[in-house]
């Protein structure tokens, strides 16, 4: 099992500084005044996982990939604590002669074996859901 170290330090009000274990600093807010806010945080951070495995995968399929993007619309719970209950992924994929069944086949490992947040959100009792268009250019 390896070990990961961060800290978050409160700035004021609201606003608070967090160092990765990586050492990027990432402004956080609750307020969403200067930074995202925690939950918007986790979001980007499922995003960004699984939108790395996309890549990642499609360019071992030798798919000719030139831009990834992943649209996430999530539904909160009305009640406190306000989790995700549902997050939905669209992802648009570009590249020349980019196949259908390559790109539906790398979101489903990313979600079913590599994207760590998607897993754990799953596990957490989040429902999670994908979709895909695939543009030439």
């Amino acid at each position: 099992m390896s070990e990961s170290k961060a800290s978050v330090t409160w700035q004021e009000n609201k606003a608070f500084m967090g160092v990765s274990p990586s050492g990027h600093n990432v402004q956080i807010d609750a307020d969403k005044g200067e930074g995202a806010s925690p939950m918007e945080l986790i979001l980007l951070g499922l995003g960004g996982c699984a939108s790395y495995d996309v890549v990642s995968i499609l360019q071992k399929s030798r798919q000719e990939v030139t831009d990834v993007r992943c649209e996430l619309t999530a539904q909160r719970a009305e009640t406190v604590p306000a989790v995700y209950t549902d997050i939905h992924m669209h992802f648009i994929v570009t590249g020349q002669d980019i196949k259908d069944k390559q790109v539906e086949k790398a979101i489903h490992l990313s979600a079913e074996k590599y994207c760590s947040a998607s897993r754990m959100l799953v596990q957490g009792g989040v429902n999670i859901t994908h979709d895909f268009e695939v543009i030439a250019g």
